[in-house]
This record gives structure tokens, sequence and C-alpha cells, in this order.
């Protein structure tokens, strides 16, 4: 659980938010991931764009705070992310040099060395790029959880139903939109929550 101080300006946008889309019907950490990522993008569609499950959020929840790693597809997610050290491979000359010989690209390049480095169990976040997350799917990396929220008009909404379609725990959205500043903010919702886990599953039986 990360402890912090929230700023007066963030409480109003709380506020703001809540005044206009209703997600008190969510599960809870659903509630929490959905409203910071709205928070993060000030786009009210994500309430119902937005696709999980809460068993899956739980296990994400109990692996953070049991210290799994956090894997990011790009600088940009990893620089959202507060309050956690994160992975992310893609600047590492490498995955240039990987990419180049297998013909793939870096990001799917830095996936495979990430995963080289944090094995089974870590959580990936993709805010970027899709090929990124297809790459996680063909790894059978085994996640904690994956939130794949890419953007683009290129293979990211395909991209992401591929990652429903696997089975594997995951956030995700269906529309084209997505980026590096909603995916980090799915990852805080979790980091940020002060409920616990066991109770959360307690709560939903």
């Amino acid at each position: 659980m990360n402890t912090r101080t929230i700023h007066p300006i963030e409480e109003q946008s709380y506020e703001i938010l809540r005044s206009r889309v209703d997600l008190s019907p969510m599960p809870p950490l659903w509630r929490a991931v959905a409203e910071r990522v709205i928070h993060a993008s000030a786009d009210l569609e994500y309430a119902v764009d937005l696709v999980t499950d809460e068993a899956h959020l739980r296990r994400g929840l109990r692996a953070l705070r049991a210290g799994a790693p956090v894997v990011t597809d790009v600088a940009m997610v990893a620089a959202g992310i507060t309050g956690r050290e994160t992975i992310c491979s893609v600047g590492d000359p490498a995955a240039t040099r990987m990419a180049r010989a297998a013909g793939i690209t870096r990001s799917a390049a830095a996936i495979r060395l990430s995963y080289a480095e944090v094995g089974r169990g870590a959580i990936w976040v993709v805010g970027c790029a899709p090929t990124a997350l297809e790459e996680i799917i063909a790894r059978d990396v085994d996640p904690a959880l994956v939130i794949g929220l890419p953007v683009g008009f290129v293979g990211a909404a395909e991209s992401k139903e591929a990652l429903r379609k696997s089975g594997l725990p995951a956030v995700s959205n269906v529309s084209e939109k997505g980026g590096s500043a909603v995916a980090a903010a799915a990852l805080n919702a979790l980091l940020y929550y002060e409920g616990t886990a066991d109770e959360e599953e307690e709560g939903n039986v």
C-alpha cells in the first residue's frame, strides 16, 4: 500500500468526476481503476470502455503488495508510475540489436529482454506499443496482471482484443484510445488502494 498526501486539486477533480458519472455499482477495485483512468484522461467514456475482472485485479493487488516486479513497455509509462520502481528495457541497446536480428519491433524485443530478467509472475503495463502487448501474449509470461492499454489506429484495438481472448488476467479497453498516462493511472490505482485484496474477495463471493 502506498500512503500519500492527496492534493486539494485532486480531491476536487474526483468530486467533479463523481458528479458526472456514477461508478458506485462497480466492484471496489474496478471502480478504483476506472476512476483513476478517468481522472488522468478527463474522458468519461472509460467508464464503459474499460474491461477487466475483479478477480484479476485482486490477483494484481496481491502481487504488487508481495513485491512483484513491474515492467513497462516505454519510459513514459514508467515515468507515470509513482512510488514503485519499474523495469523498462526499450532503451537498452540490446533491444535494438535484437529487433534487427529477429525482424521484430524494438518494443517487442524489450519485452523479451525484460522477461529474461523478471521471469514469471510480474505485472506488465503497456500504454504505447501494440507489438509489446502481442509479445507478452505470445511469450506465455504467466503474469500476475497485464495492464494493456496501448493507443493508436494500427493494431491497438486488435492487440487488446487478443489480450482479452488470451484469458490472461488483464485490464484492457475496447476502443483505439489508451496511452501511457492511462496505463500508468491504472497501475497507480492499485498502488494507492487502501483496502485489502482478501476483504474484497470476501465481499464479492
